[in-house]
């Protein structure tokens, strides 16, 4: 099964921090067309290749420019989120790395549609050794007139500025960024308003993934008609899946939207070590839905994923043989996202804290039924009330692990361990 290279169409093949090699592939041509656009046009170009955003929930592209867009005010804000922190992704960091001209000029044709002047990349803590790549090609994308004052000759000026992340997990949240490049500390916002209304500064802003920004200089470039072409009706173009675990295959690949779970983890990666059997599939991250191994021939797309509970978020795919225990997995995905809270909102707050502690109490043998009952009913409080999505995203992995892995927890209430945790006994 070959990949369709679209994003990664650069990787290397280039230098990334010479804008003249990305424009010798045809960068900035796309640019070049939206800038004798309208603002309309170019929102209407985006509704129409249905593009949606990659690094979440799956919201259509164009809204989010479009409120911006119907805000009065003439100071506007484009703001890339480059701050990934969900555990065991890695597609930003390879597209900012191998062709970063690619989301600048992303950024420079939202900025066009919206009349924004100033856009940021709000970039993760722990990439600071991207800094220097991200910064030769912001200079050499103005040495070309690609960025700057006077566009190609356009009158339009649109430069980035970077900003270093602070190494929360939490900044990730689009509010919590705003805060957090204001100089404030990461904390959510209530909503209303919006970002698209008032956002960075207070100012109506267009915050987008690092993906889902490298995916609209291809969509000017060939057309919305060309991007309709590839992947599903409701979910166009391809995803960049990072795929960690215990595959005889690791890495970061782009595929079209649609392809199978399965073929992904067995033809793609490879499959398990020899003697070894799947376990579970968590989609979407820490923060994802744990399936079985029953449960794989799915269909790789934003809304088939959330049908089947899940929901394929920023396109990690952890896969777990029959070395490891779900429970253990479990109390490892809650005691991050504990430690991640802000502790702004209570049931984000406490409730997390006493899932990690009931999650605990099962996995040693004390817990009950009961304890299992409270879980759901905390998980279900805290999705309908905590402030962001964080604390609304912290119970997915333990609802769906109790729904599709009870027999598991059955054992450890009964005190009969799976072999993982009887090693572990055995060697306490």
């Amino acid at each position: 099964m070959e990949e369709r290279q679209i994003l990664l169409r650069n990787r290397g093949k280039i230098n990334p921090r010479k804008a003249s090699e990305y424009i010798a592939t045809g960068g900035y041509e796309a640019l070049k067309r939206a800038l004798s656009m309208t603002g309309a046009e170019i929102i209407e170009e985006l509704r129409l290749a249905g593009l949606r955003g990659r690094g979440g929930a799956g919201f259509p592209t164009f809204r989010k420019i479009q409120f911006a867009y119907d805000a009065p005010g003439d100071v506007k804000y484009i703001v890339c989120n480059a701050d990934e922190g969900e555990p065991g992704t890695n597609k930003d960091r390879i597209l900012l790395s191998c062709d970063p001209c690619a989301v600048f000029e992303g950024m420079a044709i939202v900025a066009k549609a919206v009349n924004a002047h100033v856009g940021f990349i709000y970039l993760r803590a722990e990439y600071a050794y991207l800094v220097p790549v991200l910064e030769a090609a912001l200079e050499t994308s103005r040495e070309e007139h690609c960025l700057g004052t006077n566009i190609m000759g356009s009158g339009f000026d649109f430069d980035i500025k970077l900003r270093s992340g602070a190494g929360a997990y939490v900044c990730g949240e689009e509010t919590a960024l705003f805060e957090s490049i204001e100089g404030k500390r990461g904390e959510p916002r209530f909503r209303p308003p919006f970002p698209g209304i008032s956002g960075l500064f207070g100012k109506p802003t267009v915050l987008n993934n690092v993906e889902t920004l490298a995916n609209i200089a291809p969509i000017f470039r060939n057309g919305w008609e060309w991007y309709r072409t590839i992947g599903t009706d409701n979910s166009p173009g391809t995803k960049l899946f990072t795929v960690c675990g215990n595959v005889k295959r690791r890495g970061v690949f782009e595929f079209p939207m649609g392809i199978n779970l399965k073929d992904l983890i067995y033809e793609v990666c490879g499959g398990m070590e020899e003697g070894r059997e799947l376990l579970a599939v968590q989609t979407g991250g820490a923060s994802g839905a744990i399936i079985n191994a029953s449960q794989i021939d799915m269909t790789l797309d934003i809304d088939q994923v959330s049908n089947s509970g899940g929901r394929l978020g920023c396109g990690t795919i952890l896969v777990m043989d029959d070395r490891n225990c779900i429970i253990d997995i479990v109390r490892n995905n809650l005691e991050f996202f504990k430690d991640e809270s802000c502790g702004k909102c209570t049931p984000c707050r406490e409730g997390g804290t006493r899932l990690y502690q009931l999650i605990c109490k099962i996995a040693e043998g004390r817990g009950s039924i009961k304890d299992i009952e409270t879980i759901e009913d905390l998980a279900e409080t805290m999705r309908l009330t905590a402030l962001c999505g964080l604390g609304h995203s912290t119970a997915v992995p333990v609802t769906s692990s109790i729904q599709n892995f009870y027999s598991c927890y059955l054992r450890h209430i009964d005190r009969e361990y799976c072999h993982v945790c009887s090693e572990e006994d055995d060697a306490v």
